[in-house]
């Protein structure tokens, strides 16, 4: 599927070699041969202009350089990496490597740059907005996060950073977030995303949207859906409250409100969508008070009305 975003700001900045930090330098990994000294000073690699030696996102100093699949390097540290993990970090680290850390040279992950930038940001609770990632990077770095044995319930929670990003994409993308968040089982994201799906037709889901959504998720969908219908036609059901009769209308002529209720109101629920807006509903039954001539007529078609917009109005909208 196809996606449109605005362009994702890169992770990584060109940068001189040589670095004045007691933590694995770029350089060392490719030092295996004789080099020219005055080449070596001007060589320049990519460096994450987060994740760099000299950044204050930790009480101490980085211990562990990540080298991206397309040669980013990031400063980070294997305490917190390990800390998150529930198998070091993919296999990647082990207690040896975090006891050598320091001595080691950078470690290799199959990631790019752009995935390994939200995966960290995720693993320090930092925001990474501000690269405005797209929602395929997203949904990638969220099978990294996986992968690494990093916990999505508490990674991707309703109080991070990377929760509030992943929303932001549910108006232009809901149905994908809706089915990532279920193929993930964060309820918590599916629940926001699922409003957003109400005009969606379920008539179109393909197979593969169905198995990757889960049979779970996919019920709480349908239900959403049916539910929000059948409650939509309960409501429509009671006409106007009838008012006690007087010379100019009696309970015959306030029939004729009932079965013009009854008229619009069936046409409403013939096709009872579940993302009806308040406006449709009254569009549709206002007009009926142009051909009442008694006033109480008209005042307790407009009760009626209220009422049942106040009534549509509650009706729970996600999962």
């Amino acid at each position: 599927m196809e996606f449109s975003h605005v362009p994702e700001r890169p992770a990584a900045e060109r940068t001189h070699s040589a670095v004045p930090m007691q933590v694995p330098t770029p350089p060392d990994s490719f030092t295996s041969s004789p080099v020219d000294s005055s080449a070596e000073e001007d060589t320049l690699v990519s460096v994450s202009t987060t994740f760099f030696p000299g950044a204050h996102i930790h009480s101490h100093p980085p211990d562990l350089v990540l080298l991206s699949s397309d040669s980013v390097f990031f400063y980070v540290h294997a305490r917190a990496l390990l800390g998150v993990s529930e198998n070091n970090f993919g296999g990647l680290l082990s207690q040896s490597s975090k006891a050598m850390a320091g001595q080691l040279g950078p470690v290799l992950v199959p990631e790019s740059s752009t995935i390994l930038n939200i995966v960290l940001h995720a693993v320090y609770d930092m925001a990474c907005s501000h690269y405005s990632p797209s929602f395929e990077s997203l949904a990638t770095a969220l099978s990294a996060l996986t992968d690494y044995g990093v916990s999505l319930k508490r990674h991707v929670g309703p109080s991070t950073a990377l929760y509030s990003l992943l929303l932001s994409h549910a108006p232009l993308y809901p149905l994908e977030l809706y089915t990532l968040a279920a193929s993930h089982d964060l309820y918590d994201l599916a629940v926001p995303t699922s409003s957003h799906l109400l005009s969606f037709s379920l008539a179109s889901l393909t197979d593969e949207m169905v198995d990757r959504i889960g049979a779970i998720y996919l019920k709480r969908l349908f239900f959403l859906h049916f539910g929000r219908a059948d409650a939509l036609k309960r409501l429509l059901l009671p006409p106007p409250h009838p008012h006690a009769p007087t010379n100019d209308c009696d309970f015959t002529e306030q029939k004729r409100l009932t079965r013009a209720w009854a008229l619009a109101s069936a046409y409403l629920a013939w096709d009872a969508r579940p993302d009806l807006s308040t406006n449709a509903i009254e569009s549709a039954l206002a007009p009926l008070g142009d051909q009442l001539s008694c006033e109480l007529c008209r005042k307790a078609l407009r009760d009626r009305l209220k009422t049942l917009i106040i009534q549509w109005s509650a009706v729970k909208r996600t999962i």
